[in-house]
């Protein structure tokens, strides 16, 4: 199924996992959700989004959380951005590195972005710009990768064209994102594949679960040679502006997957859960993820 003997995973709990979510965490609780992702291993995190509070109201506290974050050696915390003044507050807020999101399609780019798909792109050029006379680093995600909620099949022609015009910019990235998880196993590889090969780029994956076929996505993409794959604590997760967009793939999900795959990712499933049951009681409700609820197999032998 995959040769892969490693894979990075990074967090996006704190960002994207949240962002939709109709409880509000305080300041305080995301920054121990951030700390928790840490302690299990996680050495990239989605930690804020700077972005207009008015939109998404659950981002408006990213300084004071970015602020709160008692850094550790090794550790990138990134920052979603949009625009050049979502740059400006993510530089001025000590960002590791910054994440732009370029939706594929017209229709989605406007109710996400408020932009066509030509002003998106050369606002990326811009961010890129600005990130790297920063020395920041900068990846960009093309969005609705695999589907659009508004405009239905997206043609993987444009999808590579897409990735050949971000990557002149200079991200270190490019990750293909599945926003509203339409995506299935042949699809996913075949474009995993097409775009690394097309720009010599590591590619990131950002699969989301809404159809049940996330972790099967993941393993495919695995297989075309994904070096990174997005992943959110208990499978939280959604987008304002897609409808059906549901949660993410479930980082503990996904650890006990690889795990007995033999694929090593860095981070520890008992944590993960820990954490996993305190993210269910501070939202107040049970999250998407199955192994939270079922257990690890095999379970662990309790002393008598």
């Amino acid at each position: 199924m995959t040769d892969a003997q490693a894979v990075e995973i990074v967090e996006v709990s704190p960002r994207d996992g949240l962002q939709d979510e109709a409880t509000r965490l305080s300041t305080a609780s995301k920054i121990e959700l951030i700390e928790r992702s840490m302690a299990a291993g996680a050495r990239r995190i989605e930690a804020v989004s700077f972005v207009r509070p008015d939109r998404v109201p659950a981002m408006a506290d990213a300084e004071e959380v970015l602020a709160g974050v008692t850094r550790r050696a090794g550790v990138r915390l990134a920052g979603l951005v949009l625009n050049e003044r979502g740059l400006e507050r993510a530089l001025a807020a000590g960002v590791d590195e910054v994440n732009v999101v370029v939706l594929v399609t017209d229709g989605f780019s406007a109710k996400n972005q408020g932009m066509a798909v030509e002003t998106a792109l050369a606002m990326w050029d811009r961010v890129a710009a600005g990130a790297a006379s920063a020395g920041v680093p900068a990846s960009v995600t093309l969005g609705a990768a695999f589907g659009c909620p508004y405009e239905g099949e997206v043609d993987a022609g444009r999808v590579r064209q897409l990735a050949l015009r971000v990557a002149a910019a200079g991200p270190f990235e490019i990750a293909l994102a599945d926003t509203i998880g339409c995506g299935v196993p042949p699809q996913v590889a075949s474009l995993v594949g097409s775009v690394a090969d097309d720009t010599g780029l590591p590619v990131r994956v950002h699969l989301h679960n809404s159809r049940n076929t996330g972790l099967a996505n993941a393993v495919a993409a695995l297989s075309a040679g994904a070096a990174a794959l997005d992943a959110s604590i208990g499978g939280i997760g959604g987008c304002p502006f897609a409808p059906g967009a549901t949660g993410n793939i479930a980082t503990e999900d996904l650890v006990h997957l690889l795990d007995r795959m033999g694929v090593a990712t860095g981070v520890r499933l008992d944590a993960l859960l820990d954490a996993s049951h305190w993210l269910a009681g501070a939202l107040g409700h049970a999250l998407p993820g199955q192994v939270a609820r079922a257990g690890p197999f095999p379970r662990p032998v309790v002393p008598a």
